[in-house]
């Protein structure tokens, strides 16, 4: 055997470590790659029926939303109604109700007087 050829087995057999000592840690990154793909797997098997979940209720809520509106125009409609009724009745009662008050306060002044003599 000569020098060059120990000097190419001890090569070989370095070369066979450094191959070996390379593999475990591209095996444990393959059982992480393996672990993190079921991770994933679970994770999507667990958002989608929370995504189809939030959806309906975002529907629901746009639903109900839409009668509060319904709800709200009504209610708009009753105070402006409302407000005209008031108006209404202060100008149809208020004018006869200000014009007896002010006959029976000369009334009663005109009484007054007549009595202070």
């Amino acid at each position: 055997m000569a020098l060059g050829d120990i000097a190419g087995l001890i090569a070989a057999i370095a070369f066979v470590l450094l191959v070996g000592a390379l593999a475990i840690p591209l095996f444990k990154l393959g059982r992480v790659m393996d672990e993190a793909r079921t991770s994933l797997a679970q994770i999507t098997e667990h958002t989608l029926p929370v995504i189809d979940e939030a959806a309906q209720t975002i529907t629901s809520t746009n639903g109900q939303i839409a009668k509060v509106d319904t709800v709200t125009t009504a209610a708009a409609e009753v105070s402006t109604n409302v407000s005209a009724m008031t108006s209404l009745v202060a100008a149809t009662v208020g004018a006869p109700l200000i014009k007896v008050a002010a006959f029976s306060l000369a009334v009663r002044g005109l009484f007054g007087k007549a009595e202070k003599k």
